[in-house]
């Protein structure tokens, strides 16, 4: 049985379905939690600890309802946003009935959006050439550039020629959140089906192989995995093609490069962190980039700036910096991937919202004329949209990723980031980027950090609460809320690492890389030694711990649908 999405009054969270549920569910799961092992438990969500072998699950119905659709797209961010506007512009020139459902794990759309945007307007302005008319929320041009490299107490101003990357003439300084809520807006004035609060938890396949669509979350789940009497089935959402718009490291993104090999032909990807945007390639396990960001603030040429103001906001959000060598196959049978989910920033214009746009826009370009075409042939159910891949190649968004490729790994020579800006100088500004050779990264970031016995301590200065400030107060600022009461998404595949081999051997980095205070590593209740303890209430979503984690153990999935941060415009 069907029901139209569309149509349900009720809240987010509503149950679908009735169900049954047995009372007697107190015996705790078999191997994993009935271990005599010393290792305190920690990971408790169904991803790891299968509900099939625990008893408290036994008669708990698990029929999920399901809705068709012709496009789901996962994200309602920049691209998934465009993507979804787009589908709808063509359908509605051509008088074409198509359905599009997106689902957007945050509470209200652009609640999970963070950047410091400097907008290249050209992708928003093909999707909205009339968009001052329609009081988009670009409201402050771009006036003037300052480049400069910081030393410890000096700045030195840099010159930004004409045709750089860094020059911003043109562009505009926007709240991103508030343009992605207005997009919001105008996807659902076209006739898109959007729904925030809905967390999409899980690739569904055909018996092909091909993508069917996604389920959203289940709810109703404690703390230590047992089901409540409240527990609510998620719901799935098929269709034709499925678009994953997830952002930056995206968790269902990472289970598609493994079933279909995507990375197979690319470079590892590479991230910073945005908080001021410190590479996440880092060496030295001591290094904290909250704490590095607070010492930046004092800067004698950036402090001046910072007087007199108040803190009023605060987030963090992991960024691709691999550029063009980092970029997966994007396309597989019944779905593909857009924006920030390969990753299309150019690293050294620091901007990636307008590439994502344009990914939007030329997948639902791709994807309508498949959907519309009346000599459709599919050798899968879902639908393989190679067309999109082939004309991202022809567009100015890899023209524009290719002239800046090497860049970012220029930096990694001898002499760093200076070797980067003299490269930048040579091949780029004279020669636009047209060498032919294509420079290699270093490595995954996880595999950057050199144990701590190599390493010096970093002493950072203590906050002064007017510039700097400390960790947890900040974090207070995100709006982060999850419900406590539900296990923690930052999943770990084994319980025993943390301890193991990262506090013995990196002196537990997962307590300076988090930049919301996740991770605490916190004496045992009995005898000697430390545990991990997980804070995941303060997650604010960056997915920095399962990009950095050096043993790859962190598995980041969602929460229940709503919860994470709630960004006003960041």
């Amino acid at each position: 049985m069907l029901l139209p999405l569309a149509k349900l009054s009720c809240p987010a969270y509503q149950c679908f379905h009735a169900l049954k549920i047995k009372k007697d569910y107190l015996p705790l799961c078999a191997t994993r939690w009935s271990s005599t092992s010393v290792v305190p438990r920690i990971t408790t969500h169904y991803t790891v600890c299968p509900r099939d072998k625990d008893k408290r699950w036994e008669g708990v119905n698990m029929e999920r309802f399901a809705e068709e659709a012709d496009v789901v797209i996962v994200g309602a961010g920049p691209a998934g946003l465009s993507a979804a506007i787009r589908l709808k512009q063509l359908a509605t020139k051509q008088e074409k009935d198509i359905r599009v459902c997106l689902v957007e794990k945050a509470a209200q759309i652009g609640a999970h959006t963070l950047s410091g945007a400097c907008l290249d307007p050209c992708g928003f302005e093909e999707l909205f050439p009339d968009w001052k008319e329609k009081g988009a929320p670009l409201n402050t041009p771009v006036t003037e550039d300052r480049f400069g490299i910081l030393t410890e107490k000096y700045r030195i101003p840099v010159p930004i020629l004409p045709g750089l990357p860094m020059n911003n003439h043109g562009n505009y300084i926007v709240r991103l959140g508030h343009l992605v809520s207005w997009m919001g807006e105008q996807a659902e004035s076209l006739g898109v089906e959007v729904y925030p609060g809905y967390a999409a938890a899980e690739v569904l396949f055909h018996e092909d192989g091909s993508v069917k669509g996604v389920a959203t979350n289940d709810v109703g789940i404690q703390k230590d995995g047992a089901p409540k009497t409240t527990f609510e089935r998620g719901l799935e959402l098929h269709a034709k093609v499925t678009i994953f718009a997830e952002g930056c490291h995206g968790h269902l993104a990472k289970q598609l490069y493994k079933k279909f090999d995507l990375r197979a032909n690319c470079e590892p990807q590479t991230y910073g962190i945005g908080l001021k945007e410190v590479g996440l390639d880092y060496q030295n396990p001591y290094l904290s980039p909250f704490r590095e960001f607070q010492r930046w603030k004092h800067h004698p040429s950036i402090q001046p700036t910072l007087e007199g103001g108040k803190r009023i906001a605060y987030g963090a959000r992991a960024l691709n910096e691999g550029g063009l060598q980092s970029i997966p196959k994007l396309t597989f049978p019944g779905g593909l991937l857009i924006g920030c989910s390969p990753g299309f920033m150019n690293v050294p214009k620091i901007k990636g919202t307008h590439t994502a746009m344009k990914s939007g826009i030329l997948a639902a370009e791709s994807i309508f004329n498949q959907l519309t075409s009346e000599n459709l042939q599919s050798k899968t159910t879902g639908l393989h949209v190679t067309e999109y891949e082939d004309n991202l190649k022809k567009s100015w968004v890899w023209k524009e990723l290719y002239t800046v490729r090497n860049i970012r790994p220029s930096c990694h020579g001898i002499l760093g980031v200076y070797g980067g800006m003299i490269y930048t100088g040579i091949f780029y500004w004279i020669f636009r980027g047209m060498e032919p050779w294509t420079l290699k990264h270093k490595g995954s970031d996880s595999d950057q950090l050199k144990p701590a016995k190599d390493c010096t301590p970093i002493e950072y200065p203590k906050p002064d609460g007017q510039i700097s400030f400390d960790l947890l107060s900040s974090v207070a600022l995100s709006g982060t809320n999850h419900e406590h009461d539900q296990p923690a998404h930052l999943t770990l595949k084994d319980d025993s690492i943390p301890v193991n081999r990262n506090l013995s051997i990196y002196d537990g980095p997962e307590q300076r890389f988090c930049p919301a205070g996740v991770y605490e590593f916190v004496p045992l209740e009995q005898g000697d030694g430390f545990r991990l303890q997980i804070n995941a209430q303060n997650c604010v979503h960056c997915k920095t711990c399962d990009i950095k984690d050096p043993s790859q153990n962190i598995n980041w999935v969602v929460p229940e649908g709503g919860g994470g941060p709630a960004y006003n415009g960041m």
